[in-house]
């Protein structure tokens, strides 16, 4: 019996080493798995960075005295300028992260461009009614994205109300046009957009309208061009209203403006038509 005890005492010290070793290997894996996460938890936490603010240069202070008659036309475009840089702002949070890196010029500063145009575009022919029409407050359309969050734009001082589509005079190019109603570009899978043929609704041009009518429809014809190519850009991108809301409607309200631009050209020197924005609206075909 003797004998079998220093066997049994040299299984036992085995065991007990192995147990010790599988212990302490263990102890060291577990000290390298908390370093590992308190090395990541002493990084500060990274969080997205907000969209930003659409401001926009104020145009109050640049307006001459306004008559009586022109007021409350005056006020409803002041007021929609506000409304408009308030649905951009809201436009740009509710895209983060969609597009590439010029989605928020082409989806949402371009097309507030356009509208902000139309609308100060209105302000001069409702004061020119009345008065001397002021020129050049389109120098006041563009607005920037300020990355750092500022404020929702300092616009016009009045309070939103709801939108109305950009129009009634003015605006930056627009649409094809031009006479064929055909969209302009070619069909690369994603659809084409084609626009109603204004030039036949046209009446006789005064000569005097001539250079600005033709300007205006090659804009039309131009702005469906790039329309057709944004629509090739963005193929996948957004929503299923993502379409409509980036480039159809941006281009309506494009051709709405031009189409009163050729309205006033006309009027100017004969007797000027009406309902041209009959023909703003465009479709996408597949």
């Amino acid at each position: 019996m003797s004998r079998a005890l220093p066997k049994y005492n040299k299984r036992r010290v085995a065991f007990v080493g192995g147990a010790a070793a599988v212990a302490l290997s263990g102890t060291v894996i577990a000290g390298f798995a908390l370093a590992g996460e308190s090395g990541q938890r002493a990084e500060p936490a990274r969080t997205l960075a907000g969209p930003g603010t659409i401001t926009c240069p104020d145009v109050t202070g640049q307006l001459p005295a306004i008559p009586a008659s022109a007021q409350a036309e005056v006020d409803r475009n002041l007021a929609q300028l506000q409304t408009q840089i308030t649905e951009a702002n809201q436009r740009l949070v509710d895209t983060v992260g969609q597009g590439g890196p010029n989605f928020v010029q082409n989806a949402i500063l371009g097309p507030l461009e356009d509208k902000r145009v139309a609308a100060l575009n209105r302000i001069e022919t409702a004061i020119g009614r009345a008065a001397a029409k002021p020129d050049g407050l389109e120098a006041f359309a563009a607005c920037t994205l300020n990355a750092d969050g500022a404020g929702a734009g300092a616009d016009d001082g009045a309070e939103a109300t709801p939108s109305e589509p950009a129009g009634a005079d003015g605006n930056a190019g627009a649409g094809q046009d031009t006479g064929n109603g055909e969209g302009a570009g070619a069909d690369t899978g994603a659809g084409i957009i084609t626009c109603p043929d204004v030039t036949g609704e046209l009446p006789a041009i005064p000569a005097s309208a001539q250079a600005e009518v033709d300007r205006n429809l090659a804009q039309l014809q131009t702005q469906i061009a790039e329309a057709n190519q944004r629509l090739a850009d963005t193929v996948g991108q957004g929503g299923p209203d993502f379409v409509q809301n980036a480039i159809l409607g941006p281009l309506e309200d494009k051709r709405v403006a031009a189409l009163n631009r050729i309205e006033t050209a006309i009027g100017r020197a004969a007797a000027k038509p009406d309902g041209l924005e009959a023909f703003a609206a465009c479709t996408l075909t597949r």
